[in-house]
C-alpha cells in the first residue's frame, strides 16, 4: 500500500453529497484526525477548485481517500448541486 502524506493531492473514493463532491475529485490532505474512541481515523481535506480557490474543508474516514498515480488524468466538472 502506498504511504499518504500531509499535503498530498488525493482523490476521494466516494460521493460527499452535502458537500456536492464526488468520486474521484481531488483534494489537499491537511491534517490526520484520530477517532475519538475506537473508530477509524480521519483525513482533513481542503477541496481547491480549477483556480485554485478554496471551496471546501472536510472531514472524511481515511479509507475514503486514495492516493493519485501517475497513470491518472486529472478533468474538471462544473459544481452543481447534486
Amino acid at each position: 500500500m502506498v504511504e499518504i502524506i500531509l499535503y498530498q493531492r488525493v482523490a476521494l473514493k466516494t460521493d460527499l453529497p452535502e458537500h456536492q463532491l464526488k468520486k474521484d475529485d481531488v483534494a489537499t490532505l491537511i491534517d490526520f484526525v484520530p477517532h475519538p474512541q475506537t473508530g477509524e481515523d480521519g483525513c482533513v481535506l481542503e477541496v481547491f477548485n480549477a483556480t485554485g480557490e478554496s471551496i471546501a474543508v472536510v472531514i472524511v474516514p481515511t479509507s475514503d481517500i486514495k492516493p493519485l498515480t501517475k497513470d491518472e488524468i486529472l478533468s474538471v466538472r462544473s459544481l452543481v448541486k447534486i
